[in-house]
């Protein structure tokens, strides 16, 4: 973070900005992790830089942390300036230009491309006429393409711009805390690694239910569909942290070659492995056909052919309208033999053991297991134990992904980015799916997906809802 940065934000005033970007830098900034920085932002709007100035106090008030004063927003709006997209490439260079003399010199270039998948590709070529490509990290939002040979195209016009070392794939779920603490679980414990196999490992579960529906989005979701949208993107990702063999360093490269070997080990996903379905009144929207066969959600089964994995199942599922929002990572551990205890006793009546990371916001981690209930006689009852982030002394430094994607691309760390050649080997492994989908089956909102979904992970059950509730700070460790 030695070097000046001008970041060049592309969709200034929609949505991502306002709600996420906006607010994140400004915690940046008073983190002290965006010195010497300047803002550029452009989009659609016809507005100057007194109006953005605007909109994105406007954001940082609705969507930020903690009130926004003047004395607050003075400093931080001086780094802003703007121009209308109308205005042409040439404008946003000399905005550009005119930002780096302000910093005293040519500074580190961070392109942030919060725009329509089918606008990215003009972002990158008005880059290029701009002459803006020079000292420059662009950041790309999914989806990274609809299947391989439009992932590829995607890839290769990219790169006849950008080299690969200067594209950042973004996905917010691995900026999450609880995600990266997954590799220091894994790795830096001896307790675990150990254990962290088929030999010890009965099954996994990656469960990102959603509330809301898609009201105002079925355009976008009628091209894409949940697969598309959040299980290449992000599911599997947070399934190559679970899975990925150790790297040689905590490094951007090894990690990231670590990740494509799990990838290039996964079967190709059978159809048959796949329970797809569609909350009723999806459709009958006005962007939405009437036979609409568009998933809106998925639950399938992912087997990798590796030493490490075989033969134990990875189940996947997400979906719109569901009965809760979570994000977790459920990992059940095989039962001992159980003869000795007697009849009566509770053991293995309530499940396996298992390693339970929660991926919101302020993370979690839970470990249940059988323990003797006090009293006479052999009675088990399922006990845990439980850590959450916000009970640590450095819970208040917690960046919010979208904040630590960012300074990590300022900083070139690709730790938490995806590759071209990993998003190419998703989608090669997604070929069979694509091309044969199973029909949709209709689920009620506010309901856990279509009842198929027992079948597809029988004998074993799914982890959310949860029986038991996470406990309060304070309380006791029983869940």
């Amino acid at each position: 973070m030695a070097q000046p940065h001008v970041i060049v934000l592309f969709g200034a005033t929609g949505d991502l900005a306002r709600r996420k970007l906006l607010p994140g830098l400004l915690r940046l900034y008073e983190a002290g992790l965006l010195k010497d920085s300047m803002i550029v932002g452009t989009s659609l709007e016809e507005i100057d830089t007194e109006g953005f100035v605007k909109i994105a106090r406007d954001a940082c008030e609705e969507f930020g942390k903690g009130v926004v004063t003047d004395q607050r927003w003075a400093p931080f709006a001086a780094m802003l300036s703007y121009v209308p997209t109308s205005q042409g490439a040439h404008a946003l260079a000399d905005l550009v230009e005119e930002a780096e003399r302000r910093l005293g010199g040519p500074a580190q270039r961070l392109h942030y491309l919060s725009v329509p998948p089918k606008a990215a590709l003009d972002v990158i070529h008005e880059l290029d006429e701009a002459g803006l490509v020079e000292r420059a990290r662009i950041i790309m939002e999914k989806p990274f393409g609809t299947d391989l040979a439009s992932a590829k195209v995607l890839n290769a016009a990219v790169h006849q711009v950008f080299d690969e070392d200067q594209i950042f794939r973004i996905d917010h779920f691995l900026g999450k805390e609880a995600a990266q603490n997954i590799l220091a679980f894994r790795f830096a414990n001896g307790l675990f690694e150990p254990i962290w196999n088929r030999n010890f490992i009965d099954h996994v579960q990656i469960d990102v239910p959603e509330t809301l529906g898609l009201e105002g989005r079925t355009a976008f979701y009628e091209s894409t569909g949940a697969y598309r949208d959040m299980v290449v993107t992000h599911l599997m990702q947070v399934l190559a942290f679970m899975a990925m063999e150790p790297p040689t360093s905590l490094a951007p490269g090894p990690i990231g070659d670590e990740k494509n070997k799990v990838f290039r080990s996964i079967r190709p996903i059978d159809p048959a492995n796949v329970v797809r379905g569609q909350y009723t009144g999806y459709r009958g929207k006005n962007e939405v056909a009437d036979d609409s066969d568009t998933e809106t959600f998925i639950a399938l089964k992912v087997i990798i052919d590796n030493w490490r994995w075989a033969g134990v199942p990875f189940f996947l599922r997400t979906g719109k309208k569901m009965a809760e929002g979570a994000r977790i990572i459920s990992i059940a551990f095989k039962e001992p033999p159980l003869t000795m205890f007697p009849a009566g006793s509770n053991a293995g009546t309530q499940g396996p053991d298992h390693l339970t990371f929660d991926l919101a916001d302020q993370s979690k981690m839970s470990l249940s297991f059988y323990g003797k209930r006090p009293g006479p006689g052999m009675k088990l009852e399922k006990l845990s134990m439980q850590f959450a982030t916000q009970e640590t002394t450095s819970a208040v430094g917690v960046l919010e992904a979208y904040e630590r994607l960012i300074h990590d691309a300022m900083r070139g760390d690709h730790t938490l980015f995806t590759t071209a050649e990993g998003i190419e080997t998703l989608w090669e492994i997604s070929q069979p799916l694509l091309d044969a989908p199973p029909p949709v089956r209709l689920y009620a909102p506010g309901s856990w997906g279509p009842n198929a979904i027992h079948q597809l992970i029988a004998p074993h059950a799914w982890r959310l809802p949860f029986e038991r509730s996470w406990r309060e700070t304070g309380t006791s460790s029983r869940s």
